[in-house]
């Protein structure tokens, strides 16, 4: 973990830290509507994915498709919309949404088409619970 890496206010207000990957941080999104992860690289100073070296591009790629592959296997979505906007929040993030063809956004972007519905403690505590067990061993706190 890069030691002068903060993430950045609004992400910390947004989302819950799930853990530590290799490179990122796990994030969930409070938005119970859909299954919205948020892959932070921890490395200072970055906004591109360019920027990375070579080896944390790769190992961004590799984290980004275990997460795609939990959304699509453990959280059953139709579809995995990954993106990389930054128009907002400048820091690198990309997000990782589940998406469902009944799904209140369906099928168009989740980007502006409502306000979040946060979840229950209850429900969230499960998804925590599952994603953590997908990455498990490759997790921290």
């Amino acid at each position: 973990m890069n030691s002068d890496f903060e993430l950045h206010p609004q992400l910390a207000a947004d989302c819950l830290s799930v853990g530590r990957l290799s490179l990122s941080e796990l994030l969930l999104l409070n938005d119970a509507r859909y299954p919205w992860f948020v892959l932070v690289p921890a490395r200072a100073g970055i906004t591109e994915v360019f920027e990375l070296d070579e080896a944390d591009q790769q190992q961004l790629w590799r984290e980004s498709a275990r997460l795609a592959t939990y959304l699509k296997v453990a959280c059953g979505a139709d579809k995995v919309n990954i993106g990389a906007l930054g128009n907002l929040v400048p820091q690198l993030h990309v997000h990782h949404i589940g998406r469902f063809i009944d799904d209140p956004a369906w099928p168009g972007p989740v980007w502006g088409h409502s306000a979040a519905t946060p979840y229950e403690p209850a429900a969230l505590q499960l998804r925590v619970d599952s994603v953590r067990e997908w990455f498990v061993g490759d997790l921290t706190n």
